[in-house]
Protein backbone atom coordinates (compact mmCIF):
# COMPACT_ATOMS: atom_id res chain seq x y z
CA UNK A 1 0.00 0.00 0.00
CA UNK A 2 1.31 3.53 -0.64
CA UNK A 3 1.79 5.71 1.80
CA UNK A 4 -1.34 8.72 2.35
CA UNK A 5 -0.20 11.95 2.51
CA UNK A 6 -2.41 14.52 4.72
CA UNK A 7 -4.48 15.47 1.51
CA UNK A 8 -5.21 11.86 0.39
CA UNK A 9 -2.61 11.93 -2.57
CA UNK A 10 -0.22 9.37 -2.20
CA UNK A 11 3.53 10.16 -2.33
CA UNK A 12 6.64 9.39 -4.12
CA UNK A 13 8.72 6.36 -4.33
CA UNK A 14 11.86 6.97 -3.56
CA UNK A 15 13.71 8.34 -7.04
CA UNK A 16 10.83 9.51 -8.91
CA UNK A 17 11.49 13.21 -8.06
CA UNK A 18 9.92 14.62 -11.22
CA UNK A 19 7.06 16.27 -11.45
CA UNK A 20 4.42 14.21 -14.16
CA UNK A 21 3.45 16.67 -17.07
CA UNK A 22 -0.12 17.66 -17.87
CA UNK A 23 -1.84 14.41 -19.24
CA UNK A 24 -0.29 12.37 -16.40
CA UNK A 25 2.98 11.43 -18.74
CA UNK A 26 6.74 12.12 -16.55
CA UNK A 27 9.61 14.42 -18.60
CA UNK A 28 12.32 12.28 -18.71
CA UNK A 29 15.57 13.61 -17.08
CA UNK A 30 18.76 14.92 -19.40
CA UNK A 31 21.44 13.41 -18.71
CA UNK A 32 24.56 15.98 -19.09
CA UNK A 33 26.72 13.90 -21.46
CA UNK A 34 24.28 13.17 -23.60
CA UNK A 35 23.19 16.89 -23.74
CA UNK A 36 26.78 17.55 -24.63
CA UNK A 37 26.85 14.99 -27.70
CA UNK A 38 23.39 16.02 -28.87
CA UNK A 39 24.40 19.22 -29.18
CA UNK A 40 28.05 18.53 -30.39
CA UNK A 41 26.03 16.60 -33.63
CA UNK A 42 23.67 19.33 -34.32
CA UNK A 43 26.47 21.50 -34.64
CA UNK A 44 28.39 19.23 -36.85
CA UNK A 45 25.11 19.33 -39.44
CA UNK A 46 25.08 23.10 -38.74
CA UNK A 47 28.47 23.45 -40.33
CA UNK A 48 27.70 20.58 -43.17
CA UNK A 49 24.73 22.37 -44.37
CA UNK A 50 27.01 26.43 -43.95
CA UNK A 51 29.76 24.42 -46.41
CA UNK A 52 27.60 23.31 -48.91
CA UNK A 53 26.35 26.27 -49.19
CA UNK A 54 29.13 28.32 -49.63
CA UNK A 55 30.19 26.00 -52.18
CA UNK A 56 27.10 26.66 -54.46
CA UNK A 57 27.34 29.81 -53.92
CA UNK A 58 23.98 30.66 -51.98
CA UNK A 59 23.93 32.43 -48.50
CA UNK A 60 23.31 29.73 -45.74
CA UNK A 61 20.05 29.88 -43.47
CA UNK A 62 20.39 30.48 -39.94
CA UNK A 63 21.01 26.90 -38.41
CA UNK A 64 18.23 25.07 -36.55
CA UNK A 65 18.17 26.16 -33.04
CA UNK A 66 19.26 23.39 -30.82
CA UNK A 67 16.23 21.48 -28.60
CA UNK A 68 18.20 21.59 -25.93
CA UNK A 69 16.66 25.40 -25.29
CA UNK A 70 13.26 23.53 -24.70
CA UNK A 71 15.11 22.25 -21.41
CA UNK A 72 17.00 25.08 -20.74
CA UNK A 73 20.49 24.86 -22.15
CA UNK A 74 22.35 27.57 -24.06
CA UNK A 75 21.90 27.65 -27.70
CA UNK A 76 25.11 25.85 -29.86
CA UNK A 77 27.72 28.15 -30.84
CA UNK A 78 27.51 29.41 -34.25
CA UNK A 79 29.21 26.73 -36.76
CA UNK A 80 32.69 27.40 -38.29
CA UNK A 81 35.48 24.87 -39.43
CA UNK A 82 37.39 21.83 -37.69
CA UNK A 83 40.05 22.70 -35.87
CA UNK A 84 43.55 23.85 -38.00
CA UNK A 85 41.27 23.80 -40.76
CA UNK A 86 40.95 27.19 -43.14
CA UNK A 87 38.01 27.81 -45.81
CA UNK A 88 38.58 29.59 -48.90
CA UNK A 89 36.44 32.41 -49.53
CA UNK A 90 34.10 32.10 -52.90
CA UNK A 91 36.52 33.02 -56.22
CA UNK A 92 34.39 36.17 -57.87
CA UNK A 93 33.55 36.10 -61.04
CA UNK A 94 34.73 38.87 -63.84
CA UNK A 95 31.71 41.04 -64.93
CA UNK A 96 29.78 40.40 -67.96
CA UNK A 97 31.18 43.59 -69.69
CA UNK A 98 34.42 42.05 -69.16
CA UNK A 99 34.19 38.76 -70.40
CA UNK A 100 31.86 40.07 -73.71
CA UNK A 101 35.32 42.67 -74.33
CA UNK A 102 38.06 39.42 -73.71
CA UNK A 103 35.78 36.95 -76.43
CA UNK A 104 36.21 40.17 -78.54
CA UNK A 105 40.07 40.78 -78.30
CA UNK A 106 40.72 37.22 -78.76
CA UNK A 107 38.68 37.01 -82.08
CA UNK A 108 40.19 40.01 -83.23
CA UNK A 109 43.79 38.34 -82.67
CA UNK A 110 42.75 35.48 -84.39
CA UNK A 111 41.58 37.14 -87.34
CA UNK A 112 44.78 39.14 -87.64
CA UNK A 113 46.84 35.62 -87.36
CA UNK A 114 44.70 34.04 -90.23
CA UNK A 115 44.97 37.60 -92.64
CA UNK A 116 48.81 37.40 -91.21
CA UNK A 117 49.22 33.87 -92.58
CA UNK A 118 46.68 34.49 -95.68
CA UNK A 119 49.09 37.46 -96.93
CA UNK A 120 52.20 35.18 -96.45
CA UNK A 121 51.06 33.15 -98.61
CA UNK A 122 49.83 35.42 -101.24
CA UNK A 123 53.63 37.01 -101.29
CA UNK A 124 55.51 33.82 -101.51
CA UNK A 125 53.26 32.97 -104.22
CA UNK A 126 53.83 36.83 -106.04
CA UNK A 127 57.80 36.69 -105.07
CA UNK A 128 58.78 33.30 -104.71
CA UNK A 129 62.21 32.63 -102.89
CA UNK A 130 64.91 32.04 -105.14
CA UNK A 131 66.36 30.09 -102.08
CA UNK A 132 67.63 26.21 -103.55
CA UNK A 133 67.34 26.97 -107.17
CA UNK A 134 69.96 26.69 -109.53
CA UNK A 135 71.59 29.53 -112.33
CA UNK A 136 69.02 28.13 -114.78
CA UNK A 137 66.16 28.70 -112.89
CA UNK A 138 66.63 31.78 -112.12
CA UNK A 139 67.65 32.96 -115.16
CA UNK A 140 64.68 31.57 -116.56
CA UNK A 141 62.52 33.84 -114.10
CA UNK A 142 65.19 36.98 -113.99
CA UNK A 143 66.65 37.65 -117.38
CA UNK A 144 63.38 37.67 -119.59
CA UNK A 145 61.31 40.00 -117.10
CA UNK A 146 62.90 43.26 -119.02
CA UNK A 147 60.30 42.50 -121.49
CA UNK A 148 57.22 43.41 -119.72
CA UNK A 149 58.68 45.10 -116.64
CA UNK A 150 61.23 47.73 -115.76
CA UNK A 151 64.11 46.12 -113.88
CA UNK A 152 66.94 47.14 -115.70
CA UNK A 153 69.65 49.93 -115.25
CA UNK A 154 69.24 52.63 -118.67
CA UNK A 155 72.96 53.06 -118.61
CA UNK A 156 74.77 50.16 -120.02
CA UNK A 157 78.00 51.28 -117.27
CA UNK A 158 75.65 50.92 -114.25
CA UNK A 159 74.41 47.25 -115.94
CA UNK A 160 77.82 46.31 -115.09
CA UNK A 161 78.91 48.05 -111.88
CA UNK A 162 75.47 46.12 -110.27
CA UNK A 163 77.24 43.11 -110.76
CA UNK A 164 79.75 44.22 -108.73
CA UNK A 165 77.17 46.15 -106.26
CA UNK A 166 75.71 42.69 -105.65
CA UNK A 167 78.54 40.65 -105.39
CA UNK A 168 79.75 42.76 -102.38
CA UNK A 169 76.20 42.06 -101.09
CA UNK A 170 76.25 39.05 -101.77
CA UNK A 171 73.12 38.79 -103.79
CA UNK A 172 72.77 36.21 -105.73
CA UNK A 173 69.22 36.40 -107.51
CA UNK A 174 70.27 40.37 -107.99
CA UNK A 175 73.53 39.53 -109.31
CA UNK A 176 72.70 36.66 -111.81
CA UNK A 177 69.77 38.35 -113.15
CA UNK A 178 71.52 40.96 -114.93
CA UNK A 179 73.09 38.56 -117.22
CA UNK A 180 70.94 36.81 -120.40
CA UNK A 181 69.77 33.38 -119.21
CA UNK A 182 72.70 31.41 -121.42
CA UNK A 183 75.41 33.83 -119.98
CA UNK A 184 74.96 32.94 -116.43
CA UNK A 185 76.53 30.12 -116.99
CA UNK A 186 79.32 31.11 -119.44
CA UNK A 187 80.13 33.76 -116.50
CA UNK A 188 80.47 31.07 -113.75
CA UNK A 189 82.86 28.94 -115.73
CA UNK A 190 84.91 32.32 -117.26
CA UNK A 191 85.69 32.70 -112.92
CA UNK A 192 85.50 28.83 -112.22
CA UNK A 193 82.72 27.88 -110.85
CA UNK A 194 80.07 25.27 -111.63
CA UNK A 195 77.45 27.88 -112.16
CA UNK A 196 76.40 31.46 -110.93
CA UNK A 197 75.21 30.86 -107.33
CA UNK A 198 78.82 29.41 -106.45
CA UNK A 199 80.28 32.08 -108.64
CA UNK A 200 78.61 34.97 -106.42
CA UNK A 201 78.97 33.17 -103.43
CA UNK A 202 82.50 32.79 -104.14
CA UNK A 203 83.06 35.91 -104.96
CA UNK A 204 81.59 37.55 -102.41
CA UNK A 205 83.94 35.59 -100.24
CA UNK A 206 86.85 37.24 -101.72
CA UNK A 207 85.93 40.91 -101.11
CA UNK A 208 87.93 42.43 -98.61
CA UNK A 209 86.24 46.26 -98.98
CA UNK A 210 82.46 46.29 -99.72
CA UNK A 211 82.19 50.04 -100.39
CA UNK A 212 85.16 50.06 -102.64
CA UNK A 213 84.15 47.07 -104.46
CA UNK A 214 80.83 48.07 -105.34
CA UNK A 215 81.63 51.56 -106.67
CA UNK A 216 84.32 49.86 -108.95
CA UNK A 217 82.91 51.10 -112.11
CA UNK A 218 81.08 54.29 -112.70
CA UNK A 219 77.12 54.29 -113.08
CA UNK A 220 77.68 57.15 -115.81
CA UNK A 221 80.71 58.41 -118.01
CA UNK A 222 80.99 61.45 -120.30
CA UNK A 223 81.78 59.18 -123.80
CA UNK A 224 79.01 58.86 -125.15
CA UNK A 225 77.25 55.04 -126.19
CA UNK A 226 77.17 54.74 -130.12
CA UNK A 227 74.86 51.83 -130.88
CA UNK A 228 73.04 49.36 -129.03
CA UNK A 229 76.35 47.24 -127.84
CA UNK A 230 78.63 47.86 -126.01
CA UNK A 231 82.07 46.35 -124.12
CA UNK A 232 83.49 46.95 -121.00
CA UNK A 233 86.33 46.07 -119.52
CA UNK A 234 86.81 45.67 -115.86
CA UNK A 235 90.63 46.40 -116.00
CA UNK A 236 89.73 49.97 -117.46
CA UNK A 237 88.82 51.15 -114.06
CA UNK A 238 90.36 50.75 -110.87
CA UNK A 239 88.54 47.29 -108.96
CA UNK A 240 89.38 47.73 -105.45
CA UNK A 241 88.15 45.40 -102.51
CA UNK A 242 87.78 42.46 -104.41
CA UNK A 243 88.95 40.06 -108.21
CA UNK A 244 88.09 41.98 -111.15
CA UNK A 245 85.21 39.95 -113.18
CA UNK A 246 86.49 39.97 -116.73
CA UNK A 247 85.20 41.55 -119.71
CA UNK A 248 81.17 41.85 -120.12
CA UNK A 249 79.04 43.01 -123.41
CA UNK A 250 76.42 44.75 -122.87
CA UNK A 251 73.30 45.20 -125.16
CA UNK A 252 70.25 47.36 -125.30
CA UNK A 253 67.01 45.89 -124.73
CA UNK A 254 63.25 46.87 -124.93
CA UNK A 255 61.87 49.62 -122.87
CA UNK A 256 65.44 51.53 -123.25
CA UNK A 257 67.20 48.86 -120.90
CA UNK A 258 70.79 47.11 -121.13
CA UNK A 259 71.05 43.54 -120.54
CA UNK A 260 74.79 41.89 -120.46
CA UNK A 261 74.87 39.38 -123.30
CA UNK A 262 78.08 38.32 -123.31
CA UNK A 263 81.59 37.68 -120.93
CA UNK A 264 85.17 37.01 -121.36
CA UNK A 265 87.28 36.32 -118.51
CA UNK A 266 90.11 38.47 -117.17
CA UNK A 267 93.24 39.15 -114.88
CA UNK A 268 91.56 39.19 -111.55
CA UNK A 269 94.15 41.62 -110.13
CA UNK A 270 94.20 44.30 -112.87
CA UNK A 271 96.93 46.67 -113.86
CA UNK A 272 96.56 50.05 -113.10
CA UNK A 273 95.50 52.14 -115.86
CA UNK A 274 96.65 55.20 -118.03
CA UNK A 275 95.22 57.98 -116.72
CA UNK A 276 94.47 59.34 -120.36
CA UNK A 277 92.26 56.31 -121.32
CA UNK A 278 89.93 56.16 -118.19
CA UNK A 279 86.40 57.12 -119.20
CA UNK A 280 84.99 59.07 -116.89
Amino acid sequence: MAEQRDDGKPGNEPGTDIEPKAGGQPAPRIDEEQLRQFQQFQQFQDYLKFTEAQKQGLTPSEPAQPLTQHYGGQPPAPPGPPPGELVKPPRPRAPRWLRRLGGKVVAWLIAILLIAIAGTIVYRQIFPSDEGKTSEQIAAEGGGRYRTNHVFSTSPYEAVRFVYHNVAQGRVDDACGRFEENIQTTFALDLGYEDCRLAVEGLHAQVTKKNDYAESLPSYTSVPVEGTTLTIDSCTYAVKGGPALGTFTVTQVDKGQWLITRHAPGPKICPPPPPSTTPR
